[in-house]
């Protein structure tokens, strides 16, 4: 009769605190961002989808928070740099209008819905994502380092933004009088939701817009972040 081996190998060893320590130490941006912004964003997509619409996440800021997410998970600098180009400067601008409203000075009306008490507190306190977003971009950009290829990225992506916006979305007046649908995504009709601009013939406007959004926006953070916080991190 054929004799049983037995197998006198040791029962495998669980991990030990030093190599999850090690493999933590692998994550250049902390645990808490990675699943705090993760939970965000699985609390505002569902609500945003609800009240505003599938349209309403082809805005700049909303791209910008996808990226952001991307990041976060890949810890590939392109996707944050890319975000980072695209929304420092308005972003920031919006943090100085809400200020200003605040101390009850109205600048360029960009955070009027803000203190719109038609809207639902959670919403508007969900839109707060405008003000700390910049800072967490500018954080994981200072993490990861800038990719030099975010300006030709995130100026592409904006072009192809802004023509759907002009060309499948609605125009100002298009739809129903308080309706929550996204309406002059990126503002490719003019600064208004109520009313187009007139000054200049709508193809024209879109063609300055985005010329100028390159020009005042992408064109001096991408020389500002490159200067600051550039490598060759094509990863």
């Amino acid at each position: 009769m054929k004799a049983r081996s037995i197998d006198t190998s040791p029962p495998p060893s669980r991990p030990q605190v030093s190599d999850l320590a090690s493999a933590s130490a692998l994550w250049k941006l902390p645990a808490w961002l990675r699943w705090g912004f993760t939970a965000f964003m699985a609390v505002l997509v569902p609500i945003y989808w609800v009240h505003y619409g599938p349209a309403n996440f082809l805005y700049f800021c909303d791209v910008a928070l996808f990226l952001a997410l991307a990041a976060v998970w890949t810890e590939k600098p392109i996707y944050a740099s890319a975000a980072a180009v695209g929304v420092l400067v308005p972003q920031l601008l919006w943090c100085v209008d809400l200020v200003l409203h605040l101390v009850g000075f109205e600048y360029t009306g960009m955070t009027n819905y803000m203190f719109d008490a038609n809207k639902p507190l959670y919403l508007r306190l969900l839109s707060l994502f405008h003000g700390w977003l910049p800072f967490m971009l500018l954080f994981i950009v200072a993490r990861l380092g800038y990719d030099r290829r975010a300006l030709k990225a995130w100026t592409a992506a904006a072009v192809v933004l802004c023509l759907v916006g002009f060309f499948l979305l609605p125009a100002p007046g298009e739809v129903p009088a308080g309706s929550n649908d996204a309406v002059n995504v990126n503002y490719v009709y003019g600064i208004s939701e109520t009313k187009a601009q007139t000054w200049m013939a709508p193809g024209l406007y879109l063609i300055a817009w985005m010329v100028t959004l390159l020009v005042v926006c992408y064109l001096p953070t991408h020389a500002w972040l490159r200067a600051r916080y550039g490598k060759d991190t094509r990863v």
